[in-house]
């Protein structure tokens, strides 16, 4: 997610909130028949990810999990012995692979001895990231960092960080029920659509219920923040920017604008079209205000008070230069910008 922005658009969009108070952590709050909202503390800034509890016949459909924590370990021992209590749990959905979604997937499906349900791409590009756990920062990363304008400080801090993903994420299961965009899932009777969503991560899944007027967006669509779009050292030259803009088009003509949204962050809403206009206006005025300031060459760490409303520093420095190269590779393959390296390995950005 992007805290460091904040909600980037231009003008905050007309949204409705029915609920009046979220769920303790242990606690479910009834959101629509059969479906309930869990809420769990994170260790982070953002500091609560929303979970979903679907009634499935005589047990129960999970919706994310969490991050691997001994907090929301105990919290998921007090939704176990409360108001999951009933039931076991059948499967376990998680929207995609960032450790607030996924950290506890192993756990839980390991308890209940059922099945992980989630992409293809999100699935193994977890596996990847858990594997780098315990290795020395690549050369690659090192390079990507080097040519985004990181000094030897900032390249040094990565380096004693590097790894730490898996440390997060509870032992994956060693398979998981791939799901697709368009398959629809029967839970407790009622018809679940996929939808899937690209750009904050690879092959994000939300779910569309049109007989309940409900969409668990996970991190997708969120009210007050904007989704982390961001640029890796493993795919240097993605476009993730592109894909998440016309996911955020698609998802607008594919969902009802009457639905309650679910998303992971903040609270449920209505005005799902509005907030999706919000999102995609802001970010075409940040190209704008990027590709004019690229009448001087910049590099990514150069463009960083264009795009973001707090400084940067410490941890949120990785974050930033993702979101940064990814506008920039947007302009890039647009035609609105280009890239030379440097004989130093840097990069640098100019209008064309």
């Amino acid at each position: 997610m992007n805290d460091l922005s904040g909600d980037s658009s231009p003008a905050r969009a007309v949204l409705t909130y029915p609920m009046e108070s979220a769920p303790l952590p242990g606690q479910a709050i009834e959101v629509a028949p059969g479906v309930h909202w869990l809420r769990m503390n994170l260790p982070l800034a953002l500091n609560h990810i929303n979970l979903w509890a679907l009634e499935d016949g005589d047990g129960w459909t999970l919706v994310d999990t969490g991050m691997q924590t001994e907090e929301i370990a105990a919290a998921w021992q007090s939704v176990i012995s409360g108001p999951l209590a009933d039931g076991t749990v059948k499967r376990v959905i998680c929207t995609h692979m960032h450790p607030d979604h996924i950290g506890m997937a192993g756990w839980l499906t390991r308890r209940f001895g059922c099945q992980l349900w989630t992409s293809r791409l999100e699935y193994l590009t977890c596996r990847t990231l858990v594997a780098d756990t315990g290795r020395e920062a690549p050369a690659d990363a090192i390079r990507f960092y080097h040519a985004a304008g990181w000094d030897a400080e900032a390249i040094e801090r990565y380096k004693t960080r590097f790894g730490t993903f898996g440390k997060m994420v509870y032992a994956l299961p060693d398979s998981y029920r791939r799901i697709e965009d368009g398959d629809e899932l029967l839970i407790g009777g009622r018809t679940w659509r996929v939808v899937v969503g690209r750009g904050h991560s690879p092959e994000h899944v939300c779910l569309y219920c049109p007989e309940l007027q409900i969409l668990i967006s996970g991190d997708q669509v969120l009210p007050k923040i904007t989704s982390n779009v961001s640029v890796f050292p493993t795919e240097p030259d993605a476009d993730p920017l592109t894909d998440w803009l016309e996911s955020l088009a698609s998802i607008r003509l594919r969902v009802s604008d009457e639905v309650l949204v679910l998303p992971s962050h903040n609270q449920p809403f209505h005005g799902l079209h509005a907030r999706i206009g919000q999102l995609i206006q802001g970010h075409e005025q940040a190209l704008v205000r990027l590709s004019q300031a690229l009448s001087e060459r910049q590099t990514a760490a150069d463009i960083f008070s264009i795009l973001f409303r707090r400084p940067v520093s410490g941890e949120l420095l990785t974050m930033a230069t993702g979101e940064s190269v990814a506008h920039l590779n947007c302009l890039v393959r647009r035609g609105q910008a280009l890239r030379a390296v440097d004989d130093a390995g840097v990069a640098w950005y100019g209008s064309i």
